[in-house]
């Protein structure tokens, strides 16, 4: 990540946890974290997003099984403040900054075996059953921690347009993870590898025009993150990270190829991506994909839709096969998002 001349990168242990609230109306404190486990082709993701000053959290459950089958759910559960991320039965908490954490979810999913049915969420949580989840997940941090917050280098915060504004700060680590997911009458003991992240400030999830998001690990010792995000100004950003060990290595260029299916959702994908030490091709296949959505009104009345599309996906790198997300962001304009031919 390059800093503009006159800034610096702030992050502190105290930063996991949750910070004071913005008068921003859309203040948004969100907590990400996924895991996956290679030898049952399996996982998940789950977040929470506090919106304290509109009252509610929005509570993400997203598991994926060995079936090809996916259990999820959403609620926007009412929180009375933003001391904490435990929301709709689902609970981030933090046993030790930047090191450990514990998630855990006990509530309901929609069982689908066709997740892309989700396209349409009244249809597909009237069409298919509602059966009791449960996950409980330790997590230890495998790398060190990416991003923070962008300040002046006299410590003053940046000012916000709350109206525009997708987060102030945002930092991911690589983790690693072992608990359990139970789905139904059925139960899976998992390990694996995964991602995780934490961002907090005013957000509208319709100020990007589109993100490519490609978190993915092949072992515990190397793991790589891909972003590339396109403004609502038609700016562009490509970074991420590639760790190697205990040390991650800066991505100062890549691109992405993605096939495509008759409803423009990701089937597989192409990538390269440069470090200041190589370059790296990667390829990926989709296993099982979800389609969601967030709509919004604009002040004008106009209803804004933006479909993010989760893809638990299988990476080849190197020799190496490992297993991550793809989740592709795109605003809907005339009934097509609007990314499809950006690389």
């Amino acid at each position: 990540m390059e800093i503009p001349k006159g800034f610096k990168m702030r992050i502190d242990p105290e930063d996991d946890y949750t910070h004071p609230v913005e008068e921003a109306k859309n203040f948004n404190e969100s907590m990400y974290i996924n895991l996956f486990d290679f030898s049952k082709k399996m996982g998940g993701w789950f977040r929470i997003g506090n919106r304290p000053n509109e009252g509610y959290a929005e509570m993400s459950c997203c598991v994926y099984l060995p079936d090809a089958s996916v259990g999820f759910m959403y609620g926007r559960p009412n929180i009375p403040d933003n001391k904490e991320l435990n929301a709709g039965g689902m609970r981030f908490a933090i046993i030790e900054p930047f090191k450990r954490l514990k998630l855990s979810y006990n509530g309901k999913v929609c069982l689908l075996k066709n997740p892309l049915e989700m396209a349409d969420p009244k249809q597909a949580f009237r069409n298919n059953p509602i059966v009791d989840c449960q996950v409980n997940v330790d997590y230890t941090m495998t790398s060190p921690v990416y991003g923070g917050e962008l300040i002046h280098e006299d410590g003053r915060p940046i000012e916000l347009n709350a109206q525009e504004s997708f987060a102030r700060a945002h930092y991911e680590q690589h983790v690693g993870g072992s608990g359990f997911i139970k789905v139904g009458g059925r139960e899976w003991a998992v390990e694996g590898f995964g991602l995780r992240d934490h961002s907090w400030g005013p957000r509208y999830w319709q100020n990007i025009f589109m993100y490519r998001w490609l978190p993915m690990s092949f072992d515990q010792d190397f793991a790589i993150m891909i972003s590339v995000i396109e403004t609502a100004k038609g700016q562009f950003r490509r970074s991420g990270v590639v760790q190697q060990g205990n040390e991650y290595h800066m991505i100062q260029d890549t691109t992405i190829e993605s096939d495509w299916d008759e409803n423009w959702y990701q089937t597989g994908m192409r990538v390269w991506a440069k470090t200041d030490q190589r370059d790296y091709e990667i390829e990926g296949k989709v296993l099982s994909l979800i389609p969601l959505r967030n709509l919004r009104k604009s002040p004008e009345g106009d209803v804004l839709q933006t479909r993010i599309a989760e893809g638990m996906t299988e990476y080849k790198c190197d020799g190496k096969i490992g297993y991550g997300m793809s989740e592709y962001l795109d605003q809907i304009i005339d009934g097509k998002p609007v990314g499809t031919d950006v690389a």
